[in-house]
């Protein structure tokens, strides 16, 4: 009898569950690496781990590369997976020093680093917002006298909206500038374009798309995680022409990225004055904000569960098939709450699914065959929420949302 396929899962946050019961469920010896912070948390499968090792900080590049060397010691690893956004970049330099298969630090800075994804989008022709790095400070200049305000000051290598500073003026952003100092060259400049904000959730074998559904955000996740309130996503309906754009886009952006096999949760924006539809941003994982229980309560696909699929059968030389997918819409709206355990129960209609048990959140999940019901109930569950649940003065973090 062979030995099973050893996996270490890497993660800074508490998610991934139903890719830890998959590879269990196909045999897998599964190791996780996550923070101090999260030991002992319930929310983790222990029933589909082997074992857990806990560092303080999964940030210090040279200190994790220590540790999972050390743990290579006495328990050989054949696959690294990352479970949030944070450690995309750190698998690939471990599956490098280690010489493990999958996607290593060239190929994911494309699915990381704001100004690499851009700039590679824009030299193959897909409309981006524009932008400048910051290296050059007569480039930057160059941008201001051709692009107006306001801008967006982002980081580079960090997720969805989190840290994001919005600017004004060209003074504000010489201001920040000097607040950065040396680590100026870690961000990336761009113009805020007023729009509307999509994001396409995709399953790739092989290069070829398998499966990929179009989502609409209510209020763009910036304004969520900048102002607090409702944040919501759904479905759109398959034969509308925005879906057709957005999954025409998002092939060209696959194939740009380079993404062979795994999933990928891209962000785009159709600006409002003229209808353009921009790329926005992309990452080689499952979105977050619990993106991928919607896109099951829809489907009937988790693409957590794919995602392990796909990675062990690459790993054993076998063919990858999807299962088959249901086409029903799906919506998802989540707030912080003013009550530690919020009661859900007045939300009563046939149509949700889901119903979110986290301290001080409210959550729901609901799904139908008429993508028109979904958006209703969104609406209306949205303006109940802001008076049944919102914390005011709190900011929901939708920052690894996307």
């Amino acid at each position: 009898m062979s030995a099973p396929i050893r996996v270490l899962c890497i993660s800074s946050a508490i998610k991934g569950q139903a890719m830890v019961h998959e590879l269990k469920r196909q045999g897998c010896s599964v190791m996780l690496l996550t923070e101090e912070r999260w030991q002992g948390n319930p929310e983790w499968p222990f029933e589909s781990l082997d074992n857990i090792v806990y560092m303080p900080s999964l940030y210090r590049k040279q200190d994790v590369i220590n540790q999972v060397s050390y743990m290579m010691r006495g328990w050989s690893i054949d696959l690294i997976l990352p479970l949030d956004d944070y450690e995309v970049e750190m698998a690939a330099t471990l599956r490098e020093h280690l010489r493990l298969p999958g996607m290593g630090e060239t190929a994911a800075r494309f699915f990381r680093d704001k100004l690499a994804m851009r700039l590679r989008a824009r030299e193959v022709g897909i409309p981006v917002p524009d932008f400048t790095a910051l290296f050059n400070y007569d480039h930057v200049r160059e941008f201001f006298a051709r692009t107006p305000a306001p801008y967006l000051l982002k980081p580079r290598s960090e997720a969805g909206a989190m840290g994001i500073k919005r600017c004004d003026n060209t003074e504000a952003v010489w201001r920040w500038l000097d607040q950065l100092g040396d680590q100026q060259s870690n961000f990336v400049l761009e113009q805020f374009v007023p729009s509307d904000v999509f994001h396409v959730d995709s399953i790739v074998w092989q290069g070829k798309i398998l499966f990929s559904v179009a989502n609409a955000y209510g209020r763009p996740p910036l304004a969520v995680s900048h102002g607090g309130g409702v944040f919501t996503t759904r479905g759109l309906p398959e034969d509308s022409p925005n879906t057709q754009a957005l999954k025409a886009m998002n092939a060209r952006v696959i194939e740009a990225m380079g993404l062979q096999n795994g999933v990928m949760h891209a962000e785009y924006l159709r600006s409002v004055e003229d209808g353009q539809l921009h790329f926005l941003e992309c990452a080689a994982r499952v979105g977050g904000a619990n993106i991928s229980d919607m896109i099951e309560h829809g489907t009937g696909i988790n693409p957590w569960t794919e995602w392990a699929r796909i990675e062990l059968a690459l790993h054993r030389g076998e063919a990858y098939t999807l299962p088959p997918v249901r086409p029903d819409c799906a919506g998802i709206l989540v707030c912080l709450s003013r009550q530690e355990w919020p009661d859900l129960s007045g939300y009563s209609d046939p149509e949700v699914q889901w119903r979110m048990h986290k301290a001080w959140h409210a959550g729901l999940i609901v799904a139908s065959p008429d993508a028109s019901r979904v958006a209703a109930l969104l609406e209306s569950y949205a303006e109940r929420f802001a008076q049944d649940f919102v914390a005011q003065g709190h900011v929901l973090d939708t920052g690894r949302a996307m």
